[in-house]
């Protein structure tokens, strides 16, 4: 196989004690409640050239688990809300890429495209929306629903809410704020594009009233991968938070969902795959070995059936722990592919419940690595190279010592393999992850190819 010419992109998901369940309760874990501790960790991922930082985000705190034993885990208790913490970080990064979480489920289309838009043109072109649906069935209750949107419907809302925002943020073509002091003339009207949508979902007028960013609108990032969201990231998304577990999962992911783009007149290299890695790095395999033990050992079983919970949308916590897990659990509501990811992991190793909770307690369904920056570059390279991923979400174990392992022993090794850079080739997010500027769709030219 020919060696591929493009290099790794690198995103920082940043949870704030790190990406391991019981990662709060490590010694060396940051509390990671404050400004300060972002900051930090904004500033580190900077210095090593990395594409993005990219925060999760929740609408709703568990109250059955704050209610329960499971106290003992966060929650969906989040320290910030995204979008202003980001607005923050834009103040005193240059290059670094921006992406927040936003449910389409829970926001209004104009809102969020206004949000989405000042956070780009306050970070000069680096921020990034990821479009989630908002599985969490405790979000529905603070939005005035009596119960969890069903599946279908929050995909069926997502595709709309995309394609109003997209609209929106097209309003203004690129030199439409002409400023003309001597004519008095503010704006050329013939660049102003009035939206007028009117759907199942939404009736917007539009425009939105602000201008566009210097890398056009922000960019799309999408997570999920049942069959409406790999079809609703092939139309619209620009970046894929994936996640496979084994290097055939990924390369079948990748070839699928590259191989819907043609259908919307899009090309391989308008949408990045990212999947997810939790890397535990160290100098030796057993010194790798004994910190992941370490954080495995703090793992509650209260807590760790919790987070089953989440991600699959059943609770096994009437079943025995050391029994298998159930060969058919209940039809969920819940996020089916995550669902799927989890128990298709149990069955194919025969797992009971308690060694089920304690495979995901890391990775949270995402890729585990434990090893030498040998190894774990070894293995980032193969799925690179056999077109499995085009670059990779680190989850560090705890913050910020996992993150400060992960730059200082393995990126080192991949930019000695060619795979990373050393300078940014940009100044906005699109330049850096090697996305072509969108054209606005009303603009002379385009205008057909939007109808």
């Amino acid at each position: 196989m020919a060696r591929r010419k493009d290099q790794i992109k690198l995103g920082a998901f940043l949870l704030f004690t790190g990406h391991h369940v019981a990662a709060w309760r490590h010694p060396e874990a940051s509390v990671g409640t404050e400004f300060e501790n972002y900051l930090e960790l904004a500033k580190l991922t900077e210095a090593a050239k990395f594409d993005t930082i990219f925060f999760a985000d929740g609408v709703a705190a568990r109250l059955k688990d704050l209610d329960a034993a499971s106290r003992k885990a966060h929650s969906g208790i989040y320290p910030f809300e995204p979008i202003t913490l980001l607005s923050a970080l834009a103040s005193v990064t240059r290059n670094i890429g921006l992406i927040a979480t936003a449910s389409t489920s829970f926001s209004d289309p104009f809102n969020l495209a206004r949000q989405f838009g000042s956070l780009d043109r306050l970070s000069g072109g680096r921020a990034g929306w990821n479009l989630v649906t908002s599985s969490d069935p405790d979000a529905a209750f603070n939005f005035g629903h009596d119960a969890q949107v069903l599946h279908a419907d929050r995909y069926d809302r997502a595709e709309e809410f995309a394609d109003v925002v997209l609209g929106l943020w097209d309003s203004w073509e690129d030199d439409a704020f002409i400023r003309d002091r001597e004519s008095g003339r503010y704006f050329d009207p013939e660049k102003l594009h009035r939206l007028d949508h009117k759907g199942r979902h939404f009736k917007v007028r539009g425009p939105l009233n602000i201008p566009r960013s210097p890398q056009g609108r922000p960019v799309i990032v999408q997570a999920g991968a049942s069959e409406p969201g790999k079809e609703l990231a092939a139309r619209t998304a620009e970046a894929i938070f994936a996640a496979q577990i084994t290097l055939d999962e990924a390369k079948v992911f990748y070839a699928d969902v590259k191989g819907r783009l043609g259908k919307y007149g899009r090309s391989p290299d308008d949408l990045k795959i990212l999947p997810g890695i939790f890397p535990v790095v160290g100098r030796s395999e057993a010194e790798a070995e004994d910190k992941f033990q370490a954080l495995q050992n703090l793992i509650q079983p209260e807590v760790g059936l919790n987070l089953l919970s989440q991600l699959t949308g059943v609770d096994l916590s009437s079943y025995p722990l050391d029994g298998l897990v159930p060969p058919e659990p209940p039809v969920t509501n819940a996020g089916k592919s995550r669902q799927e990811l989890v128990l298709d992991l149990a069955r194919r190793e025969n797992l009971t419940i308690r060694q089920l909770y304690l495979r995901i307690a890391g990775a949270r369904g995402h890729w585990q690595v434990v090893g030498t920056p040998t190894q774990i570059a070894d293995v980032m390279e193969e799925r690179f190279e056999n077109y499995g991923a085009d670059g990779f979400n680190i989850m560090a174990p705890i913050m910020p010592g996992g993150l400060a392992d992960f730059i200082t022993l393995v990126v080192p090794e991949l930019r000695r393999r060619g795979l990373f850079r050393s300078e940014y080739e940009g100044t906005t997010l699109r330049e850096n992850l090697g996305l072509k500027r969108p054209a606005n769709r009303f603009s002379a030219g385009n205008a057909v190819a939007a109808e």
